[in-house]
């Protein structure tokens, strides 16, 4: 069955649910603290080495890193640190990313921003505020197809990396109802996002859909649901760390990845 298919078949569903949804979101928004973006937007890894590679993320509030106090304890620097190890060259580090933000307001006020003249790897986080705003997968399809030609334009020989889209069906401070719509179209922006990087060179997507479970299972821990996240939707320095260090075993493990990057040094 086609996006477009299942898009309509749930928006039959979704349609005379919306008052109440927007009924729940308004008193959850109540509920949630407003919690401010991390300081410190660049940074270098501490691996000791004369080899350097660039990195830039980009994207909405976990890149922001919402949720902590500086992106050094964030996914930013969380990914650099550990992905430096692995690598064992030292990555510097810079964040263009905005709390709110689509991927059409990434596009139009954060890409004309960069300033960089040379960057090695960019990882894009986005998808949330897409799905807040309840934009169609075809309007997705068509601003992250502009985000990866305005990228490669300007940073013609870089790696792209999306990293997964982002766990609304486990948010702790949604109703199930938000969960299952909210979840279920942010998970078609993510069969979109598969069918545009195949069609891209240097493009990559980490498509795993994270499951809170998936997560405490790997790291052998007792972590409850509510660890994860630092009001119940943004996440909190537990989920930086265990998702900074998915993404850098993700590139870590494709060898193309890592061929061509280490080609750069």
């Amino acid at each position: 069955m086609s996006v477009n298919i299942k898009y309509l078949l749930g928006a039959i569903v979704t349609i005379p649910l919306l008052p109440l949804m927007y009924i729940q979101g308004k008193q959850i928004r109540k509920k949630i603290p407003s919690l401010p973006e991390a300081e410190g937007r660049e940074g270098v890894s501490s691996i000791s080495s004369k080899k350097r590679l660039s990195l830039i993320t980009i994207g909405e509030s976990t890149m922001a890193g919402v949720g902590v106090d500086t992106h050094k304890e964030g996914f930013t620097g969380m990914l650099a640190e550990d992905l430096s190890t692995k690598l064992n060259i030292q990555i510097c580090w810079k964040v263009y990313a905005k709390s709110g933000y689509t991927a059409k307001d990434v596009l139009q006020k954060i890409i004309p921003k960069i300033d960089e003249n040379k960057v090695d790897i960019l990882i894009v986080g986005l998808g949330g505020n897409d799905a807040f705003r309840l934009n169609t997968p075809k309007k997705w399809k068509s601003h992250i197809l502009n985000i990866i030609n305005a990228l490669k334009n300007k940073f013609e020989n870089a790696i792209i990396v999306f990293i997964n889209m982002p766990p609304i069906k486990e948010f702790t401070a949604f109703t199930p109802l938000m969960k299952f719509t909210l979840g279920n179209l942010v998970t078609l922006f993510g069969e979109e996002l598969e069918k545009v990087i195949d069609d891209h060179k240097e493009v990559y997507f980490h498509s795993q859909c994270i499951t809170l479970e998936d997560w405490i299972n790997k790291m052998d821990s007792n972590a409850k649901p509510s660890d994860f996240f630092s009001d119940g939707v943004h996440p909190s320095k537990l989920t930086y760390q265990t998702w900074a260090k998915d993404i850098s075993d993700f590139i870590s493990n494709d060898q193309n990845i890592v061929k061509n990057l280490k080609l750069r040094v």
